[in-house]
């Protein structure tokens, strides 16, 4: 057993700041949260019973503003235990918590609060700055809370600091303001297309799905979390705060994502919590650091060779092969440096967000690293399915989660029922209509087969391409294998009504001087036709070994330059394209791949 399974039950907790509270009386000195003291260059540890005080501070604070149970708050800062006792403050008051992303553009930002109706803002000096500079008024705010001392030269009347607003003792939140029924949260979806909806989520909602998802992957007492997805991101509100909460576990908030490697060697922590992009970039790096070294190279395919055949056999899936031979020796030399990187401890990583493609997996689970797929979405509090240890085929997503019940409607589009199905989104009637059915299915959007209990994700029915000749393409899947490509960074495919599809591409800066020297190209003219040929062969060498059909091969690409990223408004906080903003940046490269057609 790696600890003790002790979770708080649904009924001992009811509502979220009932669990906190229940948490707190249950291990009032055990270490709740670790957050890195930049004065004292150190980790700094959090008790439970700390945290208490901190949460009675927020919740005096925020009484005193005469706010009244449902009204909105609103909180903008980088994960941490501030964050936490903003929320429990908030929540023991009968308050609903928006989160917004920080990176997210101030434009975005100021709709959700508009949206919201928030009458409170609770962020950093630096989000605040964002936000002033980029002209946004924020009517309706009726309080604006910015951490640390009051900005030097501050004319809003409206703005404090959380110096001398906060008191500076207050006893911890008091219960029975809250029932499992009240709206806890409002969060905004990303908005790939259109603007944000804002999910509205219950104390009931999350706290049941944390539980569902501890019981199909445990947590225990001497678990070690390390936090770095944002905490507006549902899957970390509800699986790295609440499930940990649930369990009694360590959270560790890390600095940054660009710290992130070190974060890990030095927290060591046993379960991570992650997206795709994160496991996507780490696989790169190690392919580059392997460049140079063909040897090496050859180790670690060997390794991940042995450690796949391991693991199917382990699961159940696969008998004896020559490879199990090999497996210690390989996983010593290559396996164990590393999960070292990764701290070493890791018992569990947990991939969701968006689909893990095929190479990551092979990679991280023949190195040894026990890497989970599931799957969700915002208007399921998130978590609907989930692989589990000890039945694990990263190629699905998992069983469903015990209460969780699903089926395919028309197109094949995954229908979901639990109690974790939000009740609609705020202030759109229509939407929240077509969203959750009179029977209470939840209509994902996602294209999913059924197979032997597992749930496999196929496409996404508003993403399919449909060609001028009537043929439908998931784009997702050939995006995935071009992506597969070190050479390129990004690929969008593209091709609604047209003859053909053809692909935008975002080459690494790197590979992209060294293919340019190659070539003889000039870098800063990727329209030249040679660096389509270039492209194109790259993408067909990465399509040829999938089953694609003849009209879903790529026929033109444009290399860009310009990555896509939050700031620039063509990724969602969430990091996921938006489609319909990156077309139309480049418009005229889209409209050259099909002249004369």
């Amino acid at each position: 057993m790696p600890g003790r399974f002790e979770p708080i039950p649904l009924q001992a907790s009811r509502t979220l700041d009932g669990l906190f509270r229940e948490r707190v009386r249950r291990s009032p000195q055990a270490t709740a949260y670790l957050d890195w003291d930049p004065k004292a260059e150190r980790w700094r540890a959090w008790t439970w019973e700390a945290m208490a005080r901190e949460a009675g501070r927020w919740h005096a604070a925020l009484a005193a503003e005469g706010l009244a149970p449902g009204d909105r708050v609103a909180v903008m800062r980088p994960n941490g235990p501030a964050w936490v006792a903003f929320e429990q403050g908030a929540l023991a008051l009968g308050l609903v918590v928006v989160p917004l992303y920080c990176q997210d553009r101030p434009e975005s930002a100021a709709y959700q609060l508009a949206d919201s109706g928030a009458r409170l803002l609770y962020l950093t000096p630096a989000c605040w700055r964002a936000l002033r500079e980029a002209g946004q008024p924020l009517e309706g705010v009726e309080r604006v809370v910015v951490e640390g001392p009051l900005p030097g030269g501050e004319t809003d009347l409206r703005v404090v600091g959380t110096e001398g607003w906060l008191p500076a003792e207050a006893p911890p939140p008091p219960g029975g303001r809250t029932a499992p029924e009240d709206l806890a949260t409002i969060v905004y979806t990303s908005g790939t297309t259109g603007p944000p909806k804002g999910v509205m989520l219950t104390h009931g909602n999350i706290l049941w799905n944390a539980w569902a998802a501890l019981q199909a992957v445990p947590a225990y007492r001497e678990d070690l979390f390390l936090s770095f997805l944002p905490l507006s991101h549902t899957l970390e509100r509800t699986a790295g705060l609440y499930l940990p909460m649930t369990a009694g576990a360590t959270v560790a908030y890390a600095r940054s994502v660009a710290q992130l490697a070190e974060d890990l060697r030095q927290v060591r922590p046993t379960v991570l919590i992650a997206v795709p992009r994160i496991f996507e970039r780490v696989r790169r790096r190690l392919e580059e650091a392997l460049e140079a070294s063909p040897v090496r190279r050859a180790l670690l395919q060997a390794a991940v060779a042995a450690g796949w055949a391991r693991f199917l056999r382990a699961q159940g899936r696969a008998g004896w092969c020559p490879w199990l031979l090999a497996a210690p020796l390989l996983d010593a030399l290559a396996g164990r440096p590393f999960r070292a990187r990764l701290g070493g401890r890791l018992r569990v990583a947990v991939c969701g967000g968006a689909p893990l493609r095929e190479a990551e997996a092979r990679l991280f689970i023949g190195l040894g690293l026990p890497l989970l797929q599931g799957y969700g979405l915002t208007e399921a509090s998130p978590v609907v399915s989930v692989n589990r240890l000890e039945d694990n085929d990263p190629a699905t997503v998992g069983r469903p989660l015990e209460g969780v019940e699903v089926r395919l409607g028309e197109q094949d589009e995954l229908l979901v029922r639990s109690p974790g199905v939000t009740r609609g989104y705020w202030n759109l009637p229509e939407a929240s209509a077509a969203l959750v059915d009179t029977e209470g299915w939840l209509h994902t959007g996602d294209q999913a087969t059924l197979e032997g209990g597992r749930i496999r994700i196929t496409g996404r029915i508003k993403e399919i391409i449909v060609l001028a000749n009537g043929e439908k393409v998931p784009p997702a899947d050939l995006e995935a294998a071009i992506a597969e490509d070190p050479v390129f960074d990004q690929a969008l495919v593209l091709g609604e009504g047209r003859p053909y599809l053809a692909a935008l591409l975002v080459p690494d800066p790197q590979r992209w001087e060294e293919a340019c020297q190659r070539l003889r190209l000039d870098p800063s003219r990727p329209e030249d036709p040679r660096a389509e040929r270039w492209a194109l062969e790259r993408v067909a060498a990465r399509l040829e070994a999938r089953p694609i059909p003849g009209y879903a091969r790529i026929r033109r690409a444009a290399v860009v330059l310009e990555p896509w990223t939050v700031d620039n408004g063509l990724l969602t906080p969430t990091l996921k394209p938006r489609r319909a903003r990156i077309l139309e940046r480049h418009a005229e490269r889209v409209a050259a791949l099909y002249a004369g057609h």
